[in-house]
């Protein structure tokens, strides 16, 4: 577009207040900057469209099929301004959300039915992978992620973070006894991930560190899955909290060697591009995560979310 809004505005203005310097005072500018942005509109578009005389302005034909061009563009231009003002205190439009599928289960479905009767007009798109996906090219508006970051151009806003904790089932620990030291855990069945393998490292202390490296005797390369066996009594895990937490709470899994237990709390972050101001329904998900699952930046918890 040749054009500019700024130059139609002086346009319009100059012909409804009658005079450049009345549409100076209008637009809170010079006499002479209204004066340029006319010149330049007319150059552009290679007419004349105002004929200017000692006493007044006139338009000429072609101004006044341009001035009725001018008028709706300038309409549409506020219309689309007051829209997303509207937006804004009434976030609307569809979001689309990523994470691993054990986070989606455990901690942001629990929460969908508060987040739709506060906003009912975001649609909501979630969508569950356990490996680190292009924003760009799964059209993802926002996507958490488990763990240290890598370096990146996505901006990232931190949540909350999470513990891991070495659990059985009470029937695993009946059947197999309690492992009295991290040494111990060699004549146990430990369930780990398949990948990555960074996550086979527990946070033990023991007498030659504070990370117990375990072969595992079983693999799997789903947390859940990985809980369902611990659940089902095949061995020893070690799983974040927050996908835990309701398992512990009904005995259904017992911490095992907590005096060796190294507190490690894994970092979970919303990751997100942002060229320009973030779209307010993406705004308005992160802050009701964070007042759901404590904001570190605003005094937050670290520990569990809260629900």
């Amino acid at each position: 577009m040749k054009t500019s809004l700024e130059e139609m505005l002086a346009f319009v203005s100059v012909v409804d207040s009658g005079s450049i310097s009345a549409a100076a005072e209008q637009l809170e500018q010079t006499a002479s900057g209204v004066s340029r942005a006319l010149s330049r509109l007319e150059e552009k578009l290679a007419v004349t469209l105002l004929r200017r005389t000692t006493r007044r302005l006139e338009l000429t034909e072609e101004g006044e099929l341009f001035l009725a061009q001018a008028r709706r563009i300038l309409a549409s231009v506020e219309e689309a301004e007051e829209q997303m003002a509207l937006r804004r205190q009434a976030p609307a439009g569809r979001l689309r959300i990523n994470t691993a599928s054990p986070f989606m289960l455990h901690v942001i479905v629990p929460l969908i039915g508060e987040f739709r009767a506060r906003y009912p007009q975001i649609e909501l798109e979630l969508n569950s992978d356990d490996r680190i996906i292009d924003l760009l090219e799964r059209r993802t508006d926002l996507a958490i992620r488990i763990g240290h970051l890598p370096d990146s151009s996505l901006h990232a806003r931190p949540l909350y973070h999470s513990r891991r904790r070495v659990l059985a089932s009470p029937e695993y620990l009946r059947r197999h006894g309690h492992p009295a030291r991290s040494e111990d855990l060699q004549g146990h069945c430990l369930i780990g991930f398949t990948e990555p393998d960074s996550l086979n490292e527990w946070p033990l202390r023991h007498a030659l560190g504070e990370r117990w490296r375990i072969t595992p005797s079983l693999r799997a390369s789903s947390g859940d899955t990985m809980l369902e066996l611990a659940l089902a009594g095949e061995g020893l895990v070690c799983l974040s909290d927050f996908m835990t937490d309701a398992a512990r709470a009904r005995g259904a899994l017992v911490e095992v060697l907590a005096e060796q237990r190294v507190e490690v709390r894994q970092p979970i972050n919303a990751v997100y591009y942002r060229n320009t101001a973030l779209a307010s329904r993406i705004t308005c998900f992160l802050d009701f995560l964070s007042e759901h699952l404590g904001d570190p930046g605003q005094g937050g918890m670290s520990g569990e979310p809260r629900r």
